[in-house]
């Protein structure tokens, strides 16, 4: 008996994620709320030695020492944008970090105003697969509609009008009530052989 049976050495490793699409959109739509909250809190602090430099003449920026990451989202704050990031639909998270990218460059927000914008973007996506889950929906009622209405005219259309029964009105009925009934019918027009 060899020893790798015993080990799983040999078993290739699964590469495919067993994660639902949802949980990939949260991952990466958080994780971009977290590098660009990074980005935020790094140009605050360039902006800040900047002032300092100005203010006070001298450059100190090669003695301090930054911390990792000194602002960080509220569990409670950050719940409630990994909830908002579940509606998003896996078609709309390249357009949602695009949108929130362009927004950051155009903005220049603090720290602390990131999370805003973020969810801001995040409730313009929503509203909009919203809007067209409604259009969609509006779509499908109206092709329902107009199948079931075709249906009708094509039924209507197959139906003939009988010349043997006819319970159209006629100008000539009152006058034709007055004579003896002939051979012809009502619907049909009268020859006569002229002899």
């Amino acid at each position: 008996m060899s020893l790798t049976s015993w080990f799983r050495w040999n078993e290739p490793p699964n590469r495919i994620s067993q994660r639902n699409p949802t949980e990939m959109v949260v991952e990466t739509l958080m994780m971009e709320l977290s590098w660009q909250t990074k980005q935020a809190e790094k140009q605050q602090r360039e902006r800040e030695n900047e002032y300092r430099k100005i203010k006070t003449g001298v450059d100190y920026g090669w003695l301090v020492s930054y911390p990792k990451q000194s602002y960080d989202i509220s569990p409670g704050e950050r719940l409630q944008l990994e909830d908002m990031c579940t509606k998003i639909h896996p078609s709309y998270c390249g357009p949602v970090i695009l949108r929130f990218r362009q927004l950051i460059a155009e903005y220049e927000p603090e720290v602390q105003e990131v999370s805003r914008l973020f969810r801001s973007v995040l409730q313009e996506a929503a509203e909009k697969i919203k809007e067209e889950e409604d259009a969609k929906k509006l779509a499908r009622q109206w092709n329902t509609k107009n199948k079931t209405s075709l249906s009708l005219t094509t039924f209507k259309s197959r139906s003939r009008i009988s010349p043997f029964i006819s319970d159209i009105k006629t100008i000539s009925e009152d006058v034709e009530r007055g004579t003896q009934p002939t051979r012809r019918f009502w619907s049909m027009p009268e020859f006569r052989n002229a002899k």
